[in-house]
């Protein structure tokens, strides 16, 4: 009659199943993590073709083996200080997916850090900031060697009816 454990609540439940390999990254001087299996390559800065009436955080397009990626900068997305490229700035390419189905979608980012194994134990909520503050776009909170490592769901990061006016005027 021994049952299989059963989570505390439907909450650690969904942190158990984010548990896996990250991508690692920094944006100001914070880490944030990617679900690995989202990331499609990390290639460093491109001439980026700039689309006319886009928001600032889409710089534009790349051109990247034939193919036309759009290109996000995450911190400016983040609302953070814009901040000049430097040699360790670089484009992450996901699979994001949008209300156009599945697309590539490059991420700048300032530097990419390790991939990184996040047991579903280390794995904590996004703290409840109070209803003015959208946390949708976070996972969880990675806790590990006395650091914090914020978990993105790129889905969510990336969805917006600006990027999906974008990916139907290339795609």
């Amino acid at each position: 009659m021994a049952q299989a454990a059963r989570p505390l609540d439907q909450q650690s439940a969904g942190l158990h199943d984010r548990e896996g390999k990250y991508l690692t990254f920094t944006l100001a001087d914070e880490d944030y993590g990617l679900e690995i299996l989202k990331v499609r390559e990390i290639i460093g800065m491109l001439d980026i073709t700039a689309i006319p009436q886009t928001p600032d955080y889409v710089k534009g397009v790349i051109n990247l083996r034939g193919r036309v990626i759009p290109v996000i900068d995450l911190r400016l997305r983040f609302g953070l200080p814009a901040m000049e490229y430097g040699e360790r700035t670089c484009i992450i390419v996901v699979d994001a997916r949008t209300c156009l189905g599945t697309t590539q979608v490059g991420v700048v980012v300032d530097s990419v850090s390790e991939v990184l194994n996040v047991s579903g134990g280390d794995i904590e909520p996004p703290p409840a900031f109070g209803a003015r503050i959208d946390t949708g776009n976070i996972l969880g909170i990675a806790k590990g060697k006395g650091t914090i490592k914020i978990l993105l769901d790129i889905d969510k990061v990336l969805a917006s009816e600006e990027l999906a006016g974008l990916e139907g005027g290339i795609g």
